[in-house]
């Protein structure tokens, strides 16, 4: 199953998060993302049925290995889009991380590697 924007964006939270914190639960993401609990536990039923993440009764949530490969792949991408709109557009740092990502999800995959090597090339 493909994931869209929205469970993308989840998980890239949920893996700074526990990068961050060691622990992630539900309030976490919600106040993170500052959507409602309610929203928040519906996405994350959805990835849990989709084998993104696991949820502990505890309520720690943890990325599965499938989860925690997009996670870091999405995460990747919002990093090298914006070092290359830092770099090449010479846009200030916040408003190249909120384009980075809104890009992150719908740039094809030439397309970032010709980014990612523009801005590999000019480290």
């Amino acid at each position: 199953m493909s994931i869209h924007e929205s469970g993308e964006n989840y998980l890239e939270t949920i893996l700074l998060l526990q990068r961050t914190n060691g622990f992630v639960r539900s309030v976490d993401v919600a106040n993170a993302l500052d959507y409602t609990k309610a929203s928040i536990s519906r996405a994350m039923r959805i990835l849990k049925e989709n084998g993104y993440i696991t949820i502990a009764r505890s309520g720690q949530i943890t990325l599965t290995e499938k989860g925690m490969a997009t996670a870091c792949d999405i995460y990747e991408r919002h990093c090298v889009i914006t070092q290359f709109l830092i770099k090449a557009l010479r846009l200030d740092p916040k408003t190249a991380d909120g384009d980075a990502c809104r890009i992150e999800h719908v740039v094809s995959e030439e397309t970032f590697l010709r980014i990612r090597e523009y801005v590999q090339r000019d480290a």
